[in-house]
């Protein structure tokens, strides 16, 4: 037997499959993204950059002809319809609601959202002379109150860590910073992943399961003050992937 020979598997050892490239992340462009909460300003910014790089995306609010105004506002396609009929449309729904109005308006929302990939990217916070701070939710985080009050749905957490100013700024073109996307199934943190770098400038780094997200919501707080303090839109970058 040659050096060859004994270094081949053992026969009947089926050979191990090549590890996946994490960068292999599917083709979105043709899914329907709803923004619940797309009037306020970051599920208007997000709407913008998205429709703006191809994706057709409609936008929700309590009132439709609220949103409707929004979508005119933003052109490049967006459409505007009420929260119901906005997930009811959609295949992937991001929910940029207050955090005041989270639980209530997904737990309203359960039958539209069933079966739908849901991107939670709201970040519970309070305010006070000193600044922002964390709040942590009973469940642990917005993104664990998303998956407790919507157990039909597929709950992904991402795009916490974006400034509204910088979204909807038409004179900006790449918006540099990476999004952290959280869920407990690959494919479906993949195609939130996907959905980020539709956005020139962006990249999503998968980040862990739903039970890590409070520290990825909380980390607003800290933007918050880096942003005061320097008078700057600060995002996040992710070294070395």
């Amino acid at each position: 037997m040659t050096s060859t020979d004994s270094a081949q598997q053992p026969s009947g050892t089926p050979a191990k499959a090549p590890a996946k490239d994490p960068w292999d992340l599917p083709d979105v462009s043709g899914l329907v993204v709803g923004v619940l909460g797309g009037t306020g300003p970051q599920g208007k910014g997000l709407a913008y950059r998205l429709a703006r790089a191809g994706q057709k995306v409609i936008i929700g609010s309590r009132a439709a002809e609220r949103a409707q105004a929004a979508a005119d506002e933003l052109g490049h396609g967006v459409e505007g319809a009420d929260n119901a009929e906005t997930a009811r449309r959609s295949d992937i729904v991001i929910v940029a609601v207050p955090w005041e109005g989270h639980g209530k308006t997904l737990e309203s929302l359960r039958e539209e959202l069933a079966g739908k990939l849901v991107v939670d990217c709201v970040n519970p916070l309070g305010f006070d002379k000193k600044g922002a701070y964390a709040l942590k939710p009973e469940e642990g985080s917005a993104a664990e109150q998303a998956a407790a009050l919507l157990p039909g749905s597929r709950v992904t957490a991402a795009f916490h860590h974006l400034s509204a100013v910088l979204l909807q700024d038409p004179e900006i073109d790449e918006i540099d910073t990476d999004v952290m996307v959280l869920g407990e199934e690959r494919a479906d943190a993949e195609i939130v992943q996907a959905l980020a770098g539709r956005i020139p400038g962006m990249r999503g780094i998968f980040a862990g399961r739903l039970r890590n997200a409070h520290q990825v919501e909380s980390l607003v707080a800290n933007l918050i003050s880096v942003n005061r303090r320097y008078k700057a839109h600060a995002g996040l970058r992710v070294t070395d992937v």
